[in-house]
């Protein structure tokens, strides 16, 4: 058994909870910079795939996760992303120049979008970014002079220090690419909830008015969390668009918002591990059905047949299972396992007992 003793209220805000974990994260970083010669092409573009959705989970966690404002609309931002980044590279923008610029696009579209989203609470801003999300893809078949319409954009191969970057030309410098976003965006959103803006983040998810007197201003807060939001979710849908190298107004419907919503619940709300572990069930969970039916063919005595809505079936099941049996998703069973082990025999079954009343300044909404 393992202990921390705290020496230091600085500890609270590290980072790192002790150099043990910091050793962890560094081992599994160098893992992932290896991966390239560990795994063949195949295996690497999934788990390319894989990271592209960790960042659209970070994303959506800011916003959903530790802001608690729910949005079923976040594949419109993954689409503004997407376009702005082939669009600013079509116009002879460098690509570390128009990355960047598309998440900034979409980072500033979110916060105007958010301007009238502020009188909208719980259900009622879910069915508006929902709607939200139905209406880009009439925008981008109105747009056609510059996303390409029904006909879609294919995305160019990128030069960065002089490399081709391209998704099945050089699936390893893609991979790197997409790694060093991962890296760079999630050391940023460990540092925004050390920050003021990201303690607001918290306090409007836990109670609007408790927030409000402490001096916490709601509608600014919700509004940089809604831009932020975007903006990764931007940078996410850029990095989409080169792995898939060819998409239209299809390409980003709403199931994906869905699907983006119910990764970040199975993962763990509120709780940066949880985008990642939601995005690796998403993303190996249509290789592991392949495998299965693959391995039960000889079983049954039929054939590999593919049956439609598999995918989305199982991966619902898997939902209802964890909204039952676990609500706090992946990251929170870890954190019941560690905790059990830490403090055995002394834990307690009670521990992470969700709590079933409102507070009563939370009841008329």
């Amino acid at each position: 058994m393992r202990i921390v003793f705290k020496t230091d209220y600085v500890q609270d805000i590290r980072p790192w909870k002790d150099r043990y974990q910091l050793g962890l994260y560094l081992a599994l970083l160098a893992l992932a910079v290896a991966a390239p010669w560990l795994l063949d092409a195949f295996y690497l573009g999934e788990l390319t795939n894989v990271l592209i959705w960790a960042v659209a989970g970070l994303g959506l966690m800011v916003l959903t996760g530790h802001t608690g404002q729910a949005s079923l609309g976040h594949a419109a931002f993954l689409a503004c992303g997407c376009y702005a980044n082939i669009i600013l590279l079509e116009a002879g923008l460098p690509f570390l120049l128009a990355f960047p610029l598309a998440g900034l696009v979409t980072g500033v579209v979110g916060a105007l979008i958010a301007i009238p989203a502020l009188r909208l609470h719980g259900i009622y801003l879910a069915i508006f970014t929902l709607a939200l999300s139905i209406l880009t893809d009439d925008i981008i078949v109105l747009s056609e002079p510059w996303t390409g319409g029904v006909s879609g954009k294919y995305a160019p191969p990128i030069n960065l220090f002089g490399v081709m970057v391209d998704r099945w030309g050089t699936p390893a410098p893609f991979y790197w690419l997409t790694l060093a976003v991962v890296v760079l965006v999630t050391l940023g959103y460990i540092n925004l909830l050390r920050a003021p803006l990201g303690r607001s983040f918290i306090a409007v998810r836990d109670s609007e008015v408790s927030a409000q007197a402490m001096g916490v201003d709601i509608a600014r807060t919700k509004a940089v969390s809604f831009g932020l939001s975007c903006m990764v979710t931007g940078w996410a849908g850029a990095l989409m668009g080169l792995f898939a190298g060819a998409f239209n107004n299809e390409t980003f419907s709403v199931v994906i918002s869905i699907q983006l919503l119910m990764m970040i619940v199975i993962g763990g709300l509120g709780s940066i591990h949880g985008a990642f572990l939601g995005a690796i069930v998403i993303g190996f969970l249509p290789q592991f059905l392949s495998i299965a039916k693959e391995w039960l063919a000889p079983l049954t005595g039929g054939g590999s047949v593919a049956i439609p809505g598999l995918e989305f079936g199982v991966f619902g099941m898997i939902l209802i299972a964890f909204l039952l049996f676990e609500p706090m998703g992946l990251y929170g069973r870890w954190l019941k396992i560690r905790t059990w082990f830490e403090l055995f025999p002394f834990y307690r079954k009670d521990m992470f007992k969700r709590q079933k009343t409102y507070l009563r300044t939370e009841r008329l909404k």
